[in-house]
């Protein structure tokens, strides 16, 4: 198999498996905040902490099984892209100083998918092809 042929095969696939993998990852910390599991902290509700793990809590999931996978992204992207700039860069203006890595990275993975979209191993890509019949 050649190079593109890889890329061509590949590329699409491994764009699922970074959106689930992301997906999943940015769930727990929604399980967390609203669930208290598996650490048992829980925010006072309506703050915002809590609000964010509403988000992370739903857009983690919907990421996790590529539904609404382009609006659930920017969502999330949105939500980190705050969470540097209130909570981590007043701290300081260095990632690794401030515990900022995070969100700077789940910030820019899913925007990413905004654009790229959820990739083949997706609901999102089952119902278009419910929708149009193409396989």
């Amino acid at each position: 198999m050649n190079t593109d042929q890889l890329q061509t095969t590949w590329a699409p696939r491994m764009l699922s498996v970074l959106r689930i993998a992301a997906g999943l990852t940015f769930l727990c910390y929604g399980t967390e905040k609203i669930l208290g599991f598996p650490a048992g902290r829980t925010p006072e509700v309506l703050s915002l902490s809590w609000s964010a793990g509403v988000i992370e809590l739903v857009t983690g999931a919907l990421l996790a099984l590529g539904l609404f996978t382009r609006p659930a992204a920017l969502v999330a992207s949105g939500t980190m892209a705050t969470a540097y700039f209130v909570a981590h860069a007043p701290r300081s203006f260095f990632p690794s100083i401030n515990d900022g890595a995070g969100a700077i990275l789940f910030c820019f993975v899913f925007f990413y998918i905004v654009f790229a979209g959820p990739g083949p191993w997706s609901l999102d890509a089952r119902r278009n092809i419910a929708a149009t019949g193409n396989v």
